[in-house]
């Protein structure tokens, strides 16, 4: 069985430790004692235990898979860690935490790594050594299916589909195509310095500033989710100096209704996912050395104006 802190316990179940030992203590199961929280009976019941750490004394550890609304623990799903996925895949563990990163799956962080919203939503869960206090994550098995992942390694996982899976996805089809018409409207004939061909002056504009800031950046960029199939206008990848990944893009056509429509859907789902997005516009376009340039260093991205 393994226990955990009820900080980490409050990550896991995306709370604020505050709002978590404020519920503990009104479920009563831990008190206030001497500035410290303490374990009552009804919380030693329930499964909490206490621990010892030589720098910080004594503190309450919670079964990882307890309920605190009925003090059950849940049926526990199978995790395992980078070092198993990688072998799987047959990368190693660090490569593997690298390409999680790529996806918006995890944050580096000084002390190890740090579950993003994108990342709990697919069932991993951040864990910390109870010596070191470094972070790490764990994945419920269903990761080495998970279809983004797969995409990365070209595997291929054929399925027979119901018919209603086949009518949700003629309908997700449907949808694409629509959000996605400008694509075939406004084509790929702009060519940058870097080699990427792009549809429109703006977009030229944007990446060429990008090129010779020297960012490393991709162009029309799936977003990393398996509901929608949505690009991004540009994608700057997490590395050296940028502790995440960075979305960008550019609202050219403001004036126009369903334009807006598909815009603010998009925004929608920038958010739903926890992506970085920078949003520009014409008057952005117009001043983009000052404008995106601060937007950049917002996210720890610096110029080179070398």
């Amino acid at each position: 069985m393994e226990y955990i802190s009820t900080s980490a316990l409050a990550n896991e179940l995306d709370m604020k430790s505050s709002d978590l030992f404020d519920k503990l203590k009104t479920l009563g199961w831990i008190e206030r004692k001497n500035d410290k929280w303490t374990l009552t009976e009804l919380g030693k019941q329930k499964g909490g235990q206490t621990r010892t750490n030589p720098k910080f004394g004594e503190f309450v550890v919670w079964p990882e898979n307890i309920n605190i609304e009925n003090g059950q623990q849940k049926e526990k799903p199978k995790l395992i860690n980078a070092t198993a996925i990688g072998k799987h895949f047959n990368i190693s563990s660090q490569r593997f935490n690298l390409l999680l990163n790529e996806l918006g799956l995890i944050e580096k962080t000084v002390a190890g790594w740090a579950i993003t919203k994108l990342g709990k939503s697919i069932g991993g869960i951040q864990f910390e050594h109870e010596t070191s206090g470094g972070t790490y994550i764990l994945w419920p098995e269903t990761i080495l299916k998970n279809k983004d992942i797969l995409a990365m390694f070209y595997v291929e996982t054929p399925v027979k589909k119901s018919k209603s899976e086949e009518t949700h996805i003629e309908t997700e089809k449907q949808n694409t195509d629509v959000a996605n018409d400008f694509r075939k409207k406004y084509k790929a004939e702009y060519r940058t310095k870097d080699g990427h061909y792009v549809r429109s002056k703006a977009e030229l504009t944007i990446d060429d500033s990008l090129y010779l800031w020297g960012i490393p950046h991709a162009y029309e960029k799936k977003l990393p989710n398996t509901e929608h199939n949505v690009y991004s206008d540009f994608h700057i990848p997490s590395g050296k100096g940028r502790p995440k990944a960075v979305y960008i893009e550019y609202w050219g056509m403001e004036n126009d209704e369903n334009y807006n429509a598909r815009k603010n859907k998009k925004i929608e789902i920038y958010n739903d996912l926890g992506l970085t997005l920078i949003q520009l516009n014409d008057a952005d376009i117009k001043n983009i050395e000052d404008s995106l340039q601060k937007y950049l260093l917002q996210h720890s991205i610096k110029v080179s104006l070398d």
